[in-house]
């Protein structure tokens, strides 16, 4: 009887581990961890300029942020006085670029132009083109050749846009590489004498990236 006793108490005790042990995986399983991850997104800048010289004095023109529009220098061709007629050309180069700092290429699109009222001036007799020159080129009858990025036929009209890709600078610190735009603008037959017409063109640059 004794033997059978001492039996049932050693199973009593192994019923008792076999709890206890189910009793401490419960309490692992119950463990967790965690990882966080964090972001922060800075925005890159973007800023078009332009320059009516090319060698300097780029700056910011932008009428609608009430900057002041860059004065063009129009020039006739040798050997003509200097006032229009009825069948001048005049040219203007135009530069802009993207300013140091600005961190995505861009396309620039002339976008639409304002003139005097037809009125008071000349700005019905007046039709333009604007060309992109290569590198280094004069704006001249010679260079304003090929298809222009933008036309009006009078100087409150513009027709056929195209688009002018702008690179970014190498580095943050280095503005791109500059465009040159050749305007051009042609007095037709009915030129009145004595008016002065002023215009004003504007580009837009959107950032490609």
């Amino acid at each position: 009887m004794v033997k059978k006793q001492n039996q049932r108490k050693v199973l009593a005790v192994l019923a008792g581990g076999l709890v206890l042990g189910v009793g401490v995986a419960a309490v692992l399983a119950a463990w967790n961890d965690s990882e966080f991850a964090t972001g922060t997104f800075t925005a890159g800048t973007f800023n078009l300029e332009g320059s009516s010289t090319g060698n300097a004095g780029y700056s910011d023109h932008n009428v609608d942020d009430g900057d002041t529009a860059a004065t063009l220098a129009f020039t006739l061709p040798t050997g003509v006085v200097d006032s229009m007629s009825p069948g001048d050309s005049v040219y203007a180069g135009f530069w802009v670029r993207l300013a140091a700092g600005t961190t995505t290429g861009a396309d620039l699109v002339a976008d639409g132009t304002t003139a005097d009222a037809a009125a008071g001036s000349n700005s019905e007799y007046l039709s333009y083109s604007i060309y992109q020159l290569a590198p280094g080129a004069t704006c001249n009858a010679a260079s304003a050749i090929g298809t222009p990025i933008a036309t009006g036929a009078t100087l409150d009209a513009q027709t056929g846009t195209t688009t002018v890709a702008l690179l970014e600078g190498a580095d943050t610190t280095t503005a791109g590489a500059a465009v040159q735009l050749c305007f051009v603008v042609t007095a037709d037959a009915a030129l009145e004498q004595g008016l002065a017409t002023t215009a004003t063109w504007k580009f837009t640059a959107t950032s490609t990236n």
